[in-house]
């Protein structure tokens, strides 16, 4: 029996050799767990892949930061409708967040991870953390751990709620409702702000990591800028791999750290937006998608120390995955999950896990990408 025999569902043709990618990835996984990969290529899904016990096309996962690609999805949706303005101060929308020093911070720079507010002094309870009204509170009265604007870093529990605000003060609508209204509901969409109470069969829970043999490593100091950003200097400090079990997180859907879904949810979200979906027109024009998608960020994050590491709102995958076009937008999740689309390549890809990776950022999508892309140009090529 070939390792792909383990693997379920369907790849377009041209595709093969990404579901004997998928099925090699999910053959080394030592303590297995379950994945889901589908791919869109302009428009037209080409890959639905899973694999598990118990894991099916239609199960749903907690994707923990994928949730702020749907926030900023939004947000950029509005910035290209007018109602949001990048270059105004974000205290104009929200003045009680100039306190502390920070009235001069433009939205672009909040978007940009440069408010310095990665977190708040004694950190926050875990149900401050499911509640983004609660965290923008917070967040509004307290100093920034930089100069706003000097620096950047990765805003990890906070930016969607930091966002959401502006969002909600602006619109009086929030992030998930809106999310909800213009992007998930009309399209259908298998990936939420939140997990609906009527969708928990289908919900496969948050398995931790297990240690590769050998691996060691200590956390971060709670007082350090990681450990203040990941809630480590909270008592007790927050266990990220339980976060998403939490009926609380479900329940409320927190703008950075609270989604659920499945691959076909991710990228369908992602073709949606930059490729166009069942016929439609993109969401997003291509004007909004180059202001959004490449590096805004160059040299080193404070926080976690990756280089080049944001666009507007996204993780700019262009660093992350040298064979994508610069313009290339989408966002990871803490699980190791991984979404974006690339409009030079017409790839929109979701990769799913239920097992917290033992490595940061499931170095598995390095492969997998690749072999998307590799197949998708071929495909493209062979087309005309």
């Amino acid at each position: 029996m070939s390792s792909s025999d383990v693997v379920g569902g369907s790849v377009a043709p041209g595709f093969e050799a990404v579901r004997e990618e998928f099925a090699a990835v999910v053959a080394e996984e030592p303590a297995g767990g379950g994945a889901q990969l589908a791919v869109h290529l302009d428009g037209r899904r080409v890959v639905d892949l899973w694999a598990g016990e118990g894991v099916s096309g239609e199960s749903l996962f907690a994707l923990y930061s994928s949730a702020k690609g749907a926030a900023h999805l939004v947000t950029a949706l509005l910035v290209q409708e007018g109602v949001l303005d990048l270059n105004e101060e974000v205290a104009h929308y929200w003045p009680e967040f100039a306190a502390e020093g920070k009235g001069a911070l433009t939205f672009r720079q909040l978007l940009e991870h440069r408010a310095g507010l990665i977190g708040v002094d004694g950190g926050f309870t875990t149900e401050e953390l499911a509640d983004d009204r609660r965290i923008a509170d917070r967040l509004a009265g307290q100093k920034p751990y930089w100069e706003p604007g000097t620096a950047y870093g990765y805003h990890a529990y906070v930016i969607g709620a930091l966002t959401g605000e502006v969002v909600r003060r602006r619109t009086g609508r929030t992030v998930q409702e809106l999310f909800e209204e213009r992007i998930r509901a009309p399209y259908g969409l298998d990936f939420f702000l939140g997990l609906p109470a009527e969708l928990e069969s289908r919900y496969l829970s948050v398995l931790p990591a297990v240690p590769l043999p050998g691996q060691q490593g200590e956390p971060p100091a709670p007082d350090s800028l990681m450990g203040i950003a990941f809630n480590l200097n909270a008592s007790p400090p927050t266990d990220l791999a339980g976060f998403g079990n939490l009926r609380s997180v479900q329940a409320q859907g927190p703008a950075s750290t609270g989604s659920f879904g499945s691959a076909r949810g991710l990228a369908a979200l992602y073709a949606a937006a930059a490729q166009g979906l069942d016929g439609r027109t993109p969401f997003l024009a291509p004007a909004t998608i180059a202001e959004f998608g490449p590096v805004r960020t160059h040299g080193t994050d404070v926080v976690t120390g990756e280089e080049d590491h944001f666009g507007l709102g996204f993780e700019a995958q262009s660093t992350r995955f040298p064979f994508l076009g610069a313009e290339a937008f989408g966002h990871s999740g803490a699980v190791g999950a991984q979404s974006f689309a690339d409009p030079r390549s017409g790839v929109a890809y979701g990769y799913t896990r239920r097992r917290f990776s033992s490595l940061p950022l499931g170095p598995e999508n390095h492969r997998l990408a690749e072999a998307v892309v590799r197949a998708a140009g071929a495909v493209r090529g062979a087309a005309g």
